[in-house]
């Protein structure tokens, strides 16, 4: 039986968020919480924008340390044989590659403005995947850019042809979030049984049925004899109404009626991780999370009406499908209400010191502690916050790393 697995892709879109942005620290964070819950891929960036180039070597770096592993990183770019060279000219040891191109009409005619038909579509998407493999990459996604606007045999003519000339998967984009879970089913299925190809569902909030696409469509794609892939980002972020969710999608995969006795994960994701990563991210975004929010927000565990209060007393399952505590929740969170020493831009090394002695952190001699405190003030005036305390340790564990992440060399 084929299986689900998830791409995250906080990395790329979430960070096209309009208004919002993370530091390069923060973003190989996100790599390390989403290595650690056990998602199959991280979207970590794009290899064709000059000022990402640090911090994707530097994480692939992480990588090869064995730090960021078994996840795969992969890059994002567009559909062209220009840019393919370009991602491989400056990350030259990236090895998974998602090619990106429209393919509506409404793109075609609305985007392209006449420059392009759909045989040229099909044609730089082939060179691009041509050239990807020749440059080495293991493993290489084809987005159809609005697919869910785009009719049945383009988009099969389209995997097709990715599928002849060594593409892994074809990701359905439905960009604009235009599906509903019964005709992204449908569709779905049919191109997997068409293309014989597995699947990714990135699917969007326009119309808020990110999560139910995203299961539905990798229903289609399973029942048509495929693997699916469903994108994700952390709490949803992502342009415009945002993506699907992490957490959520994960829920109802595992969770929701009679769903997972037959679609299961390919690869364990370990919910325990939930609470933290979605509380980093909210913090790192500077986007709170919604109260309402599936597993994370404050409420997903409260009760106050009468009836729900004396079932959930009496047994959880009678008013929860899953508990706090499978999630990572529970724990009690220590505020500080009177003295705080905090690492920041302008730290001396006697407060940074009291800083990192309270998370255990000790140097072997002043010099060390200056060359990670010089490192912690760096990341201080990118992130414009207080750094969190793994974001702290991980500077004093691998500062070469750290140094790489905080290095931006603009052009001349």
């Amino acid at each position: 039986m084929p299986k689900i697995y998830f791409i995250d892709v906080t990395n790329r879109d979430g960070v096209q968020t309009a208004k919002l942005g993370l530091s390069k620290l923060e973003k190989t964070m996100i790599n390390i919480y989403l290595n650690e819950m056990g998602v199959f891929q991280s979207e970590f960036g794009f290899p064709t924008t000059r000022h990402e180039s640090l911090y994707l070597q530097a994480n692939l770096e992480l990588a090869e340390m064995g730090v960021l592993q078994p996840i795969h990183l992969g890059g994002w770019i567009r559909a062209i044989a220009s840019d393919v060279e370009m991602a491989f000219k400056l990350v030259p040891n990236i090895r998974h590659l998602n090619l990106s191109i429209s393919t509506s009409d409404q793109m075609i005619n609305g985007k392209f403005q006449g420059r392009k038909t759909r045989d040229d579509v099909i044609n730089n998407m082939t060179e691009a995947v041509d050239a990807a493999r020749a440059l080495g990459a293991e493993s290489i996604g084809v987005n159809a850019e609005d697919a869910s606007r785009t009719g049945l045999d383009f988009l099969t003519r389209f995997g097709l042809a990715a599928k002849e000339h060594g593409a892994d998967r074809i990701r359905y984009c439905d960009t604009l979030g235009y599906d509903n879970p019964f005709t992204i089913y449908e569709t779905i299925r049919k191109l997997a049984e068409n293309i014989s190809l597995p699947i990714e569902l990135h699917c969007h909030g326009d119309l808020g049925m990110a999560n139910a696409n995203s299961i539905a469509g990798a229903k289609g794609a399973i029942d048509g004899g495929q693997d699916a892939y469903i994108n994700t980002t952390i709490n949803g972020i992502g342009e415009r109404a945002g993506n699907a969710d992490l957490v959520a999608t994960t829920l109802a995969v595992i969770k929701s009626k009679g769903f997972a006795e037959k679609y299961q994960l390919g690869k364990p994701i370990d919910l325990s991780q939930s609470w933290k990563i979605s509380r980093f991210a909210s913090y790192a975004f500077r986007v709170p999370i919604p109260i309402n929010q599936t597993g994370v927000g404050i409420n997903a565990f409260a009760h106050s009406s009468g009836i729900h209060a004396d079932g959930v007393l009496k047994d959880p399952e009678n008013y929860e499908l899953f508990s706090y505590e499978e999630l990572g929740r529970g724990e009690p969170e220590l505020v500080e209400t009177g003295r705080e020493i905090i690492a920041g831009e302008y730290s001396g090394i006697s407060g940074f010191s009291h800083v990192m002695g309270k998370i255990e952190v000790s140097f072997a001699n002043e010099e060390e502690a200056r060359e990670v405190l010089e490192l912690a003030r760096y990341a201080n005036v990118e992130a414009q916050k207080p750094l969190v305390e793994d974001e702290l340790l991980f500077i004093a564990k691998y500062p070469q790393i750290a140094r790489k992440l905080l290095t931006l060399t603009p052009l001349d």
